[in-house]
């Protein structure tokens, strides 16, 4: 009789323990997200100490350390079997030795000039040059119609074509498209050469250049760089050459190049000796994993960079709390929450990875080695990506309720996706979502700015959490003191709901808007 009793123990035991968790646990595990520890971890990870936490810098291998501290008390495992650090092999790109000459005048590195891609060492001998206007290649209005300029030169200027009325052709108002608007222009032109197979791009601004050259020229005489490059892919396409130039540099190729758009080949005598200067200086993605309990093989990612800007040359921190600080601790404090459910007996029946990425502020470096050299897991088999970057002020531009989030991309690729974050926020959180910069128009980009990006382009549905900008970003005055830690709870508790729908739901969400430029 005792060994029959003690049976039906066990077996009572054992399905209590498979029992789904009920509305009350989850609220419960999601409010072991708390200001106070969202606080104190802030504090510890914005504080001087660590230096800024500049891409593979002291301060940064601080943070890595700390992050992996904390995921050892919290009893969450290593991504890696017995290493919580994804190695991202970074290089210091320092300024490259040039020599250059258009029709046998000699132009100087600075003074004309400032190479903008991490190319390798070589030399150019050309007898003409194609002068592409603005050099767009865009499905409503193309620079390159009809035209080869594969192994060529291309010399493009700044600007977009307008209408009539002084309307933008591309965006159908006064609005830049990023053909236009700023650095956002550099990489669209140099990409558009690139795909069409230019050997070299000479872009001509006058107000980058002029931006871009002093700054470039400050940091060579200070000693050296801070743009950081990943290794080139053994399948990939070499890098082209790609440089902003003075006004005085396009007039030598192209004599109107500010009157005239007109594409042309133009008989011109180049050339160019380049000779490439890097430095190792490697950094760490941290990645941590509660594993499924019905799908372990499917995976959701929650990111947020752990990276900032450094110390400036006063030798001031700037210790980006709000950017990316806050969504540092608030992984943190998801993290410990799906592992309070897991000991309860209700871990995710998807497999959830926490995943801080390096060098997002040096051209989302972190994320892109992940997606794009070393996934840790099949990207096939990633669900979703829920980005955080940017969760704990509030933009003094916004008006109305102060208890909001700026939401970028639910709806790019899956239409499921943003309709379970509408519904998890109005069953739990009621936070106001405000889609403002999910714009396709917004000038601002987001959605190309941040590590979330590099998991959209791979056709993973995305949620950005962001909000806004405000007079402290990128201060040396971004500062935990300046965080509105209530909303930061929530915000976060918003995340971790979303999460566990994603996570616990039957089945995987469906990706059904994706488009071939995505």
């Amino acid at each position: 009789m005792k060994k029959t009793l003690l049976l039906v123990s066990i077996l009572f035991i054992a399905f209590s323990c498979k029992k789904e968790a009920t509305k009350e646990d989850i609220v419960r595990y999601a409010s072991t997200i708390s200001q106070d520890e969202l606080k104190e971890h802030l504090y510890i990870y914005a504080s001087d100490e660590f230096e800024g936490r500049n891409t593979g810098d002291a301060g940064q291998k601080k943070a890595v350390e700390y992050l992996k501290k904390e995921y050892e008390t919290l009893g969450i495992n290593s991504v890696i079997e017995g290493n919580y650090f994804q190695n991202v092999p970074l290089s210091i790109v320092k300024t490259p030795t040039v020599t250059m000459s258009v029709n046998g005048k000699s132009f100087n590195y600075f003074d004309d000039y400032i190479s903008m891609t991490a190319a390798a060492s070589g030399t150019i001998a050309a007898t003409e040059i194609i002068y592409l206007g603005y050099g767009i290649d865009d499905d409503k209005y193309s620079d390159y119609t009809n035209l080869d300029v594969k192994g060529k030169i291309v010399i493009v200027r700044g600007g977009e074509p307008k209408d009539a009325s002084g309307n933008n052709i591309l965006t159908g108002d006064k609005k830049a498209s990023k053909w236009s608007n700023g650095r956002q222009a550099i990489s669209a032109k140099r990409n558009a050469a690139k795909k069409n197979g230019a050997k070299a791009l000479f872009f001509m601004d006058t107000n980058l250049f002029n931006w871009y050259s002093k700054s470039y020229k400050s940091r060579d005489e200070r000693g050296g760089s801070n743009r950081l490059s990943l290794p080139t892919k053994k399948d990939a396409d070499p890098e082209i050459y790609h440089f902003l130039i003075s006004q005085k540099m396009g007039e030598a190729f192209v004599s109107d190049i500010n009157k005239s758009t007109k594409v042309a080949t133009i008989a011109t005598k180049f050339e160019m000796n380049f000779t490439a200067s890097s430095k190792s200086k490697p950094s760490e993605n941290v990645a941590a994993i509660i594993k499924g309990s019905e799908k372990p093989d499917e995976y959701i990612i929650i990111s947020s960079h752990l990276d900032h800007v450094g110390i400036n040359a006063d030798g001031v921190v700037y210790n980006g709390a709000d950017d990316d600080g806050s969504g540092t601790v608030s992984l943190l404090e998801i993290a410990e929450a799906f592992k309070t459910a897991a000991d309860k007996g209700h871990g995710p029946k998807r497999s959830i990875i926490f995943l801080h990425v390096t060098g997002e502020e040096k051209g989302l470096l972190g994320s892109r080695y992940y997606t794009d050299y070393d996934p840790l897991v099949p990207l096939t088999n990633t669900v979703a990506n829920l980005n955080i970057d940017m969760v704990g002020r509030i933009d003094p531009k916004r008006e109305g309720d102060r208890n909001y989030i700026y939401l970028i991309g639910s709806d790019k690729l899956s239409s499921e996706l943003h309709n379970i974050s509408e519904e998890v926020n109005k069953e739990f959180t009621n936070v106001v979502l405000d889609y403002t910069y999910n714009d396709e128009n917004d000038p601002n980009r987001f959605y190309y700015r941040s590590d979330h990006y590099n998991f959209a382009k791979n056709n993973i549905p995305i949620i950005f959490y962001f909000n806004g900008t405000h007079d402290d970003y990128h201060k040396v005055s971004d500062t935990p003191d300046k965080i509105n830690y209530d909303l930061l709870e929530n915000r976060s508790r918003l995340v971790f709901h979303t999460a566990w729908e994603l996570a616990n739901r039957e089945q995987r969400i469906v990706i059904d808007l994706a488009t071939e430029e995505e």
